[in-house]
């Protein structure tokens, strides 16, 4: 549609105009313009960190004369179909950024429309306008900033370095690409390394643009999004708890296509998450919410980075059930992330030999003190003799493979190390196995499955178990029995430093009461409130699974450490125990001969 000016009680409405802070926001409208435009390829160039140049072509629908002139005026815009604020469907609609970007900068917009013969250039210099002249160009639109804020000295004082202000326009370029990835993103200039994020077209178009922006690690250990719930569409991609970052700045928020900072959607991914990452961890996510646009208002910030709900509750909802069903559904996976910072613990040991960039290198020349080999063979050593044994073939080493590595994804379990990590091979990999963070997880599943369906089993103790606590500590748990018996556990009181457990959760087996006890009695005293005990039940059923989960320490058969590894695959979220931390590691075949030298 043609571009209007706004009427007058609109404008009014309209909250202050477009703040031109510094070169990424005006890099942020051009942008969101060329895409309102339809374009399908944008060139973004920069100098200077944005202050010298900002040069943004593309391929839109352009603009004739009077468009053009319009465009430049204040309060005008081609992006609202009445006069209503509720049904904001555009990126950008307040119709006064190209004016506020000329009254502090050099700009000059160069547009053509198809069926036009020649295109048209407009210059305005610090607010003075000049008359368009023709222009031969291709279809599209080309915007220049140059000299930005020159005549505000004080605000480009407070501008920070060139390398800082280049990685700002970065930031919001990403952003754009990621929410809109049919669109070609080119990103060039003197002051920054070139990047180029071809368009994406069909079903894999996000995960192949987010993979692009984010780096292919990302989209290697995420998954994917589809969840419709109370007439909002969440997709994109989250982070496997194993894939985590040291702050939130891995955290991207869109919301109908438009990039924002927002508490609500902060807070689920911290509620979605908080049963699997570690503390002061951040999980990797890329969540894009659609709404009705009459749900939400957009027009609360100034740079729109800031939005309100109608409804944060079920936006709220909406996010965590998302998350919540695709961790789910990716089973036992964890981070080839984690694979990756085991090879880099290996060293070689030095046994004389020295490491090059291809591997392991042949002997140095001494060794030990001893002098050279002998030309064609080393030292007969009493050790090397019993080794040439193994050259000759072995009955029980021809037998079939298929008879002894069954090939289940965690593989079957071939040794035990350390009384704690289970050894497994499958098909192609090496898999190292916590078991006690392993079965503390498979607990908490457990725990979980039997609240939803009822009270959970508990087994009576032959002989009630006597814990002497102190007092403080004897009140806490006598306030919270309540709750304790529907997890399984009955405890009661049993004079004034001391408390009697009647009756422990079936699926912990056989406790350590005392300690369970104690651990749950600290529980209380840190939240210091057994009024809200109810919203703790995820932390106490933690507590109580580490209790009951196979410790440290405890030799298992080859039986035992098989029925865990398939327990496993079947659990969801087994992965990560329930304080973040991986439960396997799986190093590929490749991986290890890599750690030998053993290149192809």
């Amino acid at each position: 549609m043609p571009i209007r000016q706004l009427p007058e009680d609109l404008i009014n409405r309209i909250a202050a105009g477009e703040v031109v802070e510094r070169p990424a926001s005006v890099v942020k409208e051009l942008v969101e313009n060329a895409i309102d435009a339809g374009a399908s390829r944008v060139a973004i160039t920069t100098a200077g960190g944005g202050q010298s140049l900002i040069r943004i072509e593309d391929d839109g629908v352009g603009m004739d004369e009077a468009d053009l002139l319009l465009s430049v005026e204040r309060h005008a815009t081609s992006k609202l179909a009445d006069d209503g604020l509720d049904d904001i469907r555009t990126l950008g609609f307040r119709g006064e950024a190209l004016a506020s970007i000329g009254s502090v900068a050099e700009l000059t917009i160069s547009s053509r429309r198809a069926e036009d013969a020649s295109g048209l250039k407009l210059a305005v210099r610090h607010g003075i306008k000049a008359r368009p002249v023709p222009l031969a160009m291709n279809r599209g639109t080309i915007v220049e900033v140059r000299e930005l804020f020159a005549n505000v000295p004080a605000r480009r004082k407070f501008l920070k370095s060139e390398r800082a202000e280049a990685a700002a326009i970065t930031d919001i370029v990403k952003r754009l690409a990621m929410a809109n990835p049919g669109v070609q993103f080119t990103l060039d200039g003197a002051d920054r390394t070139s990047a180029n994020w071809p368009g994406q077209l069909g079903e894999g178009a996000l995960r192949a643009r987010l993979g692009d922006v984010l780096g292919a690690d990302f989209g290697e250990n995420a998954v994917t999004l589809a969840t419709i719930r109370h007439g909002m569409v969440v997709t994109g991609l989250a982070g496997l708890p194993t894939y985590t970052r040291a702050n939130s700045l891995s955290q991207y928020f869109f919301v109908n296509g438009r990039s924002v900072r927002d508490k609500v959607l902060v807070g689920a991914i911290r509620a979605a998450y908080s049963d699997f990452v570690f503390r002061d961890r951040f999980p990797v996510v890329a969540i894009f919410l659609a709404v009705d646009p009459a749900e939400v208002d957009v027009n609360v910030h100034p740079a729109k980075a800031e939005l309100r709900f109608r409804d944060p509750g079920g936006v709220r909802g909406a996010v965590i059930r998302a998350i919540g069903d695709a961790l789910t559904a990716a089973g036992h996976r964890a981070s080839s992330g984690v694979a990756e910072d085991v090879v880099g613990a290996f060293r070689v040991p030095e046994f004389g030999g020295v490491v090059t960039s291809e591997g392991l290198a042949a002997p140095s020349p001494s060794y030990a003190g001893y002098p050279p080999p002998p030309r064609g063979g080393g030292y007969p050593t009493e050790a090397a003799l019993r080794f040439a044994a193994f050259d000759e073939p072995s009955a029980r080493y021809n037998e079939p493979v298929a008879e002894r590595v069954e090939d289940y994804p965690l593989g079957t379990a071939k040794a035990q190390m350390f009384d704690n990590f289970i050894v497994a091979q499958n098909g192609d990999s090496l898999l190292l196995v916590d078991q006690h963070a392993a079965h503390e997880r498979l607990v908490y599943e457990r725990f979980k499955a039997q609240m939803a369906s009822g009270p959970v089993a508990s087994q009576l103790q032959l002989i009630p178990v006597v814990v002497e606590l102190p007092e403080d500590d004897c009140a806490r748990l006598e306030e919270a029995a309540p709750v304790l018996e529907k997890l399984g556990l009955a405890i009661e009181r049993f004079g004034a430093r001391a408390v009697a457990v009647r009756e422990t959760p079936a699926l912990l087996g056989q406790p350590d009461v005392a300690g369970l006890v104690q651990d749950l009695a600290d529980g209380l005293a840190e939240w210091d409130s057994t009024a809200a005990l109810a919203d703790r039940l995820e932390a106490i059923i933690g507590r109580m699974a580490c209790h009951g989960s196979v410790r440290s320490g405890r030799r298992l058969k080859l039986e035992e450490m098989n029925a865990l590894l398939r327990e496993m695959e079947v659990t969801p979220h087994s992965g990560q125990c329930i304080h973040g931390r991986p439960t396997y590691v799986e190093l590929k075949k490749a991986d290890i001969e890599r750690l030998f030298g053993r290149t192809r």
